[in-house]
Order: C-alpha cells, then sequence, then structure tokens
C-alpha cells in the first residue's frame, strides 16, 4: 500500500515529522512532498507558467519549489507518471486548527481536496498549537489513522476527503462535528495612510468563536472534530428560480 505525505508548513515543519512516524507505524511504502516553505492561506494555488523543483532529500522524500496543492499534482503527474498512485493521502499536521472558513483558505485541505481530484482518498490533518510529538502522540496518531482507513468505505466517496482537528492532548475521543464559523482575515492593520495611497496589513488571528457541536466546541472540549467535505455536492436549484430569473431579463 503506497502512501503520499504533504503538508503546507513546510518540508522541515514539526507536525509532518509526527505524521511520518505516525504513518510508519502501519505501512512501509510512504512518499513524502512538501514544499520548500511555510505557506499560510495558500488555498489552492496552483503554479501555472513557471518551472517547479522537485529535490530529492532521501529516498522517497521530495521538497518542491511550489505551493501546497503542487504537491499532489507533482507527485501524480511526474513522480507516479510510470507508476502505482497512492492509495491514499495524508496532509499535515498543520500547526493550528482548520475550522469554519479555513475550508477555503488552508493549504492542508487544499492538499486532500487535490487529491480527490485524482480520485484518491484523502484525509487533512491539523492541530491545536502547542501539542507534543512523543510516543504517545505518535501511536495514538497512528491508531486514528488506522481506524480512519479501516472504516473507510463509510466516509470515502467521490469528491470526498476529510477534515481532522486534533485537540492539544492526545489520546482523545473522536466527535463528528459540524463546520462552523470562524472568521479569518477579518480585520487590519494601518501602517501608513496619505490622500493618495493606503498601507496596511491582514491581521492574523481569529475569534474563536464557537457554537454548540462546531469544529471550535469540540476541540476546546479536548475532543477530536472530523468533518467530511465535498466538492461534487452541487444541487441544481429550484427550476422556479430559473423561471423567475429570465422572467427578469425578459427571456422567453
Amino acid at each position: 500500500m503506497r502512501i503520499l505525505l504533504a503538508n503546507d508548513d513546510g518540508i522541515d515543519a514539526p507536525g509532518l515529522a509526527l505524521l511520518r512516524l505516525a504513518a510508519a507505524r502501519l505501512w512501509s511504502d510512504i512518499w513524502v512532498v512538501a514544499p520548500e516553505r511555510k505557506w499560510t492561506a495558500a488555498s489552492h494555488h496552483l503554479s501555472f507558467d513557471r518551472d517547479l523543483v522537485l529535490s530529492r532529500r532521501e529516498p522517497q522524500v521530495y521538497s518542491l519549489s511550489g505551493t501546497p496543492a503542487d504537491c499532489v499534482v507533482g507527485a501524480m503527474s511526474v513522480l507516479f507518471r510510470d507508476g502505482q498512485k497512492p492509495d491514499l493521502v495524508l496532509s499535515g499536521v498543520n500547526d493550528g486548527r482548520n475550522a469554519g472558513e479555513d475550508a477555503a483558505y488552508s493549504g492542508t485541505l487544499s492538499i486532500a481536496r487535490e487529491a480527490c481530484f485524482w480520485g484518491i482518498p484523502a484525509i487533512g490533518l491539523s492541530r491545536a498549537k502547542g501539542g507534543g510529538s512523543g510516543e504517545t502522540d505518535i501511536a495514538a496518531l497512528a491508531a486514528l489513522i488506522e481506524s480512519l482507513w479501516a472504516r473507510r468505505t463509510q466516509w470515502s466517496r467521490d469528491g470526498a476527503w476529510l477534515s481532522v482537528n486534533l485537540p492539544k492532548e492526545l489520546p482523545a475521543e473522536v466527535g463528528l462535528a459540524r463546520i462552523g464559523r470562524d472568521k479569518i482575515a477579518g480585520a487590519a492593520d494601518l501602517v501608513e495612510e496619505t490622500p493618495d495611497k493606503i498601507i496596511w496589513r491582514i491581521r492574523r488571528g481569529r475569534s474563536y468563536s464557537s457554537q454548540p457541536g462546531d469544529e471550535n466546541a469540540l476541540i476546546d472540549s479536548g475532543r477530536i472534530a472530523i468533518v467530511r467535505h465535498c466538492w461534487t455536492d452541487g444541487a441544481p436549484l429550484n427550476e422556479a428560480l430559473a423561471t423567475g430569473i429570465n422572467g427578469d431579463l425578459g427571456a422567453k
């Protein structure tokens, strides 16, 4: 069984090292493709119209000069172009939770999304800041991944991937969360302002707002929050909407 690991915090990130150790408890054919540097809120950025470089660090471990989503594309279209595709893609472990609107902004989740575009089951893993990387953490993460893989028929479907948020302390109980609202990039800091020019920065951080049963609520209670995302659930809108719009536009 072949496993691909990637992340958005960079090839040398502690979270990726933790994920490698956990995956190695379960499988031997593990590949790593991760960005050369840390990306924050990279979303699903793909690098067109420029050369990308895969640099071999060790057998089956590569750093990439591109984005988190590029890592999956590079693995599928370059490294595995003549051979076996991975059976599972694991992304992370991200340094910090990915909840609410992070489903759109997160580079970690873009890796899982990109993998599902290639028809491969994928899990994006994130963790509340301050977690350890000792034997207890490795064993707990390995057990969670093993359980999710064993039960993949219950969550894996065309166009779907999992977002898993780990609390600081492991092991922990699992909870099935609903997506909440926790807006990042909700404020700005002015650096300089003149009549002709405004220089500003997006303020880091989030409100950590929460409602019962959402991802933040579960993480804050010390549980593992799991959400299934799916990009293929776009259902047609009510026919009356199209009829109404056509009437507004004078269409027959």
